[in-house]
């Protein structure tokens, strides 16, 4: 068996003969359209990024950087690309390298509805809008939508994708941003659109979302996710494998935060913690192995955990 067809027995939760390490055998593509610059700059919708070299991905949004200062004037406001005005021509010319027999092809997708209206408002306007006028975020969030479904098809015309990465930042540490019915009402129809273009597609959705997004996860399978990273342990992944197991893969769940990133952490810990993610996490398919986000960069740290997933990945959980 291929690591591509093992990947795709786990996603689909047929019994795969090992547990995948990260998306193994996938070629993850960028889009010519930037939706976080890469340094100091404006995006395609116009908001100002700045640069900080210690900030993750170097760049955050600048400070009354958002381009909408009156919600109620955001048709005014906003600036949506055109999908059709940038230069697809150096991805179209990537695909021609890409081995399609033995890998799959992701196209990144970031940036998604939620994530989308704090950088057009600013964070704590986004805030209190979702709350005090709904819906004046609805139908700015559908036009987003609208916007995010011509990317995905132009990018699947492009390249013929077989899995789109879609990010969008729901929750906190401790919760969602914003009230769980509020998501419901504003943030999920708009979301299962997106969805719904993409299974049309044939295109495997894989959703990232950070944080504790639990008491949004029943809706998040409903409407059709098929993978969801980097799963993080501030939510009962036990529970969520035990309840929704048979419906969505999980992929990520390695604990960064307080095991991968502690400074004193050592070897013998970090393959407690793989075990036992493969453990709660892995029976039957349904699990990409993986850190919940950033690793150390300590060769020592990394080797264990790698080889405890190449190892223990292969025993009792998998290939039954």
């Amino acid at each position: 068996m291929t690591r591509k067809e093992n990947l795709l027995r786990a996603i689909r939760r047929q019994n795969p003969m090992w547990v995948p390490n990260g998306m193994e055998n996938v070629i993850r593509l960028y889009p010519p359209i930037l939706e976080r610059t890469l340094c100091a700059g404006r995006d395609a919708f116009g908001v100002k990024w700045a640069l900080e070299r210690g900030a993750e991905g170097g760049t955050y949004p600048a400070v009354n950087g958002h381009t909408i200062n009156d919600l109620s004037k955001w048709k005014e406001q906003i600036s949506i690309p055109d999908v059709n005005d940038f230069d697809w021509g150096y991805v179209s010319e990537q695909v021609k390298n890409i081995d399609r027999e033995n890998f799959l092809i992701e196209g990144f997708c970031e940036m998604g509805l939620f994530e989308r209206s704090y950088l057009l408002l600013g964070m704590e306007e986004a805030l209190v809008s979702y709350i005090t006028m709904p819906e004046e975020m609805e139908e700015m969030l559908t036009t987003i939508a609208d916007y995010k479904i011509d990317f995905i098809s132009k990018f699947d015309d492009v390249v013929d994708l077989d899995i789109v990465w879609y990010g969008d930042d729901w929750g906190t540490q401790n919760n969602l941003f914003i009230p769980d019915g509020v998501w419901r009402k504003i943030i999920k129809p708009q979301t299962k659109r997106i969805y719904d273009a993409m299974k049309e597609r044939n295109i495997i959705i894989n959703q990232h979302s950070c944080g504790k997004i639990e008491c949004i996860f029943k809706d998040m399978v409903e409407i059709g996710a098929d993978i969801w990273n980097m799963c993080q342990p501030c939510n009962d992944l036990k529970a969520l494998k035990e309840e929704f197991g048979d419906r969505i893969t999980f992929h990520g769940g390695i604990d960064s935060q307080f095991v991968l990133q502690r400074p004193d952490v050592t070897a013998d810990e970090v393959r407690a913690e793989v075990r036992k993610r493969i453990d709660e996490l892995a029976e039957g398919g349904g699990y990409i192995a993986g850190p919940s986000h950033t690793v150390p960069y300590d060769k020592d740290i990394l080797f264990a955990m790698n080889d405890e997933i190449y190892h223990y990945g292969k025993k009792c959980y998998c290939g039954k």
